[in-house]
């Protein structure tokens, strides 16, 4: 079974003040982290492996940017993304013209932004508890074991968490999406 877990605080602090071993070791420990981040978020496997390999040399090269060693998966994620953003850009223009059926109109990218929006205000609505479950189990991909494990829940408690979570965020997205389309038309 693969490890979920990231780097721990110390080794974390011990790469901002400079220890070259603890940032190679910082690195080594966050690679199955960033490249499961990274197969999710690119549209090829070679951009994941490119997006997580320059994610991994930002990681080294910048450790001591990180403001809070608790925010290490997050900033991760951001740079994947960026990446995977970068490089799905490069590509589209490195193709050419494209027909307009392959590439989403400015109008299309608006609303799927707006939709991204929709989903993080409704996830950023859920109560702390919940949140916390949904975040560390859907986005983060951690086990269930390992969710209620580190919030020190039952793995009924934390699965009926989760379930309440995914129900409020669906009932969130459902609820407005007329009100949502007429104000964009408006």
């Amino acid at each position: 079974m693969a490890d979920f877990t990231w780097p721990g605080e110390q080794l974390i602090v011990a790469a901002k003040e400079g220890d070259v071993e603890a940032a190679a070791a910082l690195v080594s420990g966050s690679h199955p982290h960033v490249q499961r981040f990274a197969y999710s978020l690119c549209a090829s496997p070679q951009d994941a492996e490119d997006a997580a390999q320059e994610a991994l040399i930002i990681l080294y090269r910048k450790i001591g940017m990180l403001r809070a060693s608790g925010a290490l998966a997050s900033w991760m994620f951001r740079i994947v993304r960026n990446e995977c953003l970068r490089r799905a850009r490069l590509r589209l223009r490195s193709h050419g013209p494209v027909p307009d059926t392959a590439v989403p109109s400015f109008e299309d990218e608006v609303l799927q932004r707006l939709e991204a929006d929709r989903v993080a205000a409704a996830i950023a609505d859920l109560p702390a508890d919940q949140r916390r479950v949904l975040i560390m189990r859907d986005i983060q991909g951690h086990s269930g074991r390992m969710v209620a494990d580190a919030l020190g829940l039952s793995t009924a408690a934390m699965k009926s968490r989760l379930h309440r979570a995914r129900a409020t965020v669906r009932r969130a997205l459902q609820e407005t999406p007329d009100s949502f389309q007429e104000n964009i038309h408006d």
